[in-house]
């Protein structure tokens, strides 16, 4: 009975995981295949070029999705959690501790990760809806000058929504997905039927001798060949929210073969009709049923933000996590599985983008000549990271996988160079935004490690402060106070300065630190960490990993500390609030990077937020630190 509920449940996973993970890489078959015979590719539709270029497609879609992301990387989980960020901890935990700078470069590598992702997230709802609702161009012309209008008002509707959660919009998108899926593997193969000679580009050396006869045409389609795989990177960052197998059974049950089945049957449709690449995918559609399709086109292009959108949600936590971003709110979604979440920040920030890149491009055409750049670079990283978890982490000798690494390597670098070609065409918004973000996350880090090195100047160890105060007993008032320190070896400035000032302590003292491991969550026995001083003095560190949201009260409890409970009415937390303030005596960061780190700094969620600490058991202690 066991097994059967868990089929249902990996079934169920299943399905929202097509409402969710899919829907990026699934409605790539609107533009992908269309853009590559685009007239500024100047590559005319003969035989040999449809051959080599559709060839050339399902063989990267093979190659990149099948092999890479689902036979390889999807396995690299951070004890469930996927993602560049996920993938960068597995590797720094596993680096020898004597590697300093190579462990600082992998950093910089997820920060360069991450910062491209959240900067390319923001196209693809905007050429995704755009594509779907150009549909009208061939079946109601007479809504033509509506198209961006109606594109801008579904984006807008969509981001709102998200505040429901993952599970509830992939439960509800997941059987639409399905419907999409069919439709394209039916049209797929019904036009297919009709010229199946288009089978021949399931033979590799169909893209291989084209690349080869058309070498300087091929680099410039490349670009346009990678946008039927720009979700596969979400795949692996919505692994923590669904798991591997419902993942990979969606995959091989129904999205790949739809894919496959439409790509050919696009291929076949232009064998037969060689002069019309303006809108591939509507072309195979019947009459018919035009605007139906343009219907379920514009719902599955609604679905397709969600894959961004739930991946830019779990890059924002990780990185809150890690410490590569200030705090900001994290709202959990499901109380059945961990690692779905909404961040409202985030939300907003990709929903402003969105429309921004819309009303600026106007067309899903104009978008592709600047997509995939920060999709290519961030897949280029995480070849380069599964090299060292293939030899170094799993330990497989040299012949298992680094051959196929290696070779995905030189693949995706090609790619990369391809795409770099559409800088000048507008993926300079995308660079300077990665750029951008770069910069505001490094300059954090940097700026949390200064704050660090000038709070550490007043350091004074548990042990120390508890021997001066069993020695110079001052007077002790009734209650249990908890006093917040991001030192776990050091006593908190807020508890010197109550002493100092108010020269009583409290009957029960207790000294909280949080840490956040390189892991996604950590076991309930492993999760405190509890040492007794003298004095009624305690210190107590709590550990949480990178995907959880620290709940304080709720980690407390059942400590051992005699009589002690986090739901006491005489408990209370003690919080430093420092403010800043900047001279050049401090070294380690420019004048206007201090700004920005203040700036950020003062903007950040406070701890009783989140920590989601009781407020009204809550006093701030205040201070000033030079920086």
């Amino acid at each position: 009975m066991e097994i059967k509920q868990s089929k249902q449940h990996e079934t169920a996973l299943a399905v929202a995981a097509l409402g969710v993970v899919f829907g990026d890489i699934g409605t790539s078959p609107l533009y992908a295949l269309r853009e590559c015979f685009a007239p500024e590719r100047g590559v005319q539709a003969t035989q040999a070029a449809v051959l080599g270029i559709v060839s050339l497609l399902v063989w990267t879609l093979t190659l990149i999705v099948c092999v890479k992301y689902v036979g390889i990387v999807m396995r690299a989980d951070n004890k469930g959690e996927g993602g560049i960020l996920a993938l960068v901890s597995l590797v720094g935990r596993n680096l020898p501790k004597e590697s300093r700078k190579r462990a600082g470069l992998i950093a910089t590598l997820g920060i360069i990760g991450a910062a491209l992702l959240l900067s390319d997230g923001m196209i693809t709802p905007a050429i995704s809806v755009l594509s779907a609702v150009e549909g009208l161009h061939d079946f109601a012309p007479s809504l033509s000058p509506y198209v961006v209008p109606i594109s801008l008002v579904v984006l807008i509707l969509l981001f709102p929504f998200q505040s429901r959660g993952t599970a509830k919009v992939g439960r509800i998108f997941g059987p639409v997905l399905i419907l999409w899926f069919f439709a394209l593997a039916i049209l797929g193969a019904i036009a297919l039927v009709d010229d199946p000679l288009i089978l021949a580009a399931l033979d590799p050396r169909n893209a291989i001798s084209f690349a080869l006869e058309n070498r300087a045409t091929t680099f410039g389609v490349l670009g346009s060949i990678f946008l039927a795989v720009t979700g596969a990177e979400v795949l692996y960052a919505d692994l923590g929210h669904f798991g591997r197998s419902p993942i990979r059974r969606a995959w091989f049950m129904l999205v790949y073969p739809a894919l496959m089945l439409d790509y050919l049957g696009q291929g076949a449709w232009l064998l037969d009709h060689p002069t019309e690449t303006s809108n591939l995918f509507f072309n195979i559609v019947p009459n018919w049923l035009g605007l139906p399709m343009v219907v379920l086109a514009t719902m599955a292009t609604i679905i397709a933000s969600q894959a961004v959108i739930s991946g830019a949600f779990s890059l924002a936590r990780q990185s809150v996590q890690l410490g590569y971003w200030p705090r900001i709110q994290v709202r959990h979604t499901s109380d059945e599985t961990i690692g779905q979440v909404f961040v409202p920040l985030v939300n907003w920030f990709l929903l402003f983008g969105t429309v921004g890149l819309v009303l600026g491009f106007r067309k899903s055409g104009n978008l592709a000549n600047a997509y995939g750049i920060a999709v290519s670079v961030t897949m280029l990283i995480t070849t380069s990271l599964m090299i060292y978890v293939t030899t170094r982490i799993w330990k497989k000798g040299l012949w298992y996988l680094l051959p196929l690494e290696i070779l995905l390597l030189a693949v995706e670098m090609v790619f990369v160079v391809s795409n770099m070609g559409k800088v000048a065409s507008g993926g300079w918004i995308v660079v300077a935004l990665a750029v951008a973000m770069f910069g505001l996350m490094k300059t954090w880090i940097d700026g949390r490690r200064l704050f660090g090195e000038q709070m550490r100047k007043f350091h004074l160890s548990p042990a120390l402060f508890a021997s001066s105060i069993a020695l110079n007993p001052p007077q002790r008032i009734a209650g249990t106070a908890v006093f917040l320190t991001a030192n776990p070896d050091g006593v908190p400035k807020a508890l010197l300065h109550s002493l100092k000032h108010y020269r009583v302590l409290h009957s029960r003292t207790i000294i909280l630190s949080v840490e956040t491991l390189d892991i996604p969550r950590v076991e309930a026995e492993e999760r405190a960490e509890v040492r007794e001083y003298e004095a009624e003095i305690w210190q107590v560190n709590l550990r949480f990993g990178f995907s959880e949201s620290p709940d304080l009260p709720r980690a407390l409890r059942g400590l051992p500390i005699p009589s002690f409970s986090p739901e006491a009415a005489d408990l209370t937390y003690f919080v430093g609030k420092e403010s800043l303030f900047f001279t050049h005596a401090v070294g380690g960061m420019s004048w206007l990077r201090k700004r920005v780190f203040g700036f950020l700094f003062s903007n950040a969620l406070n701890a009783t937020d989140f920590f989601r600490l009781p407020a009204s058991k809550i006093i701030e202690l205040g201070g000033r630190t030079q920086l």
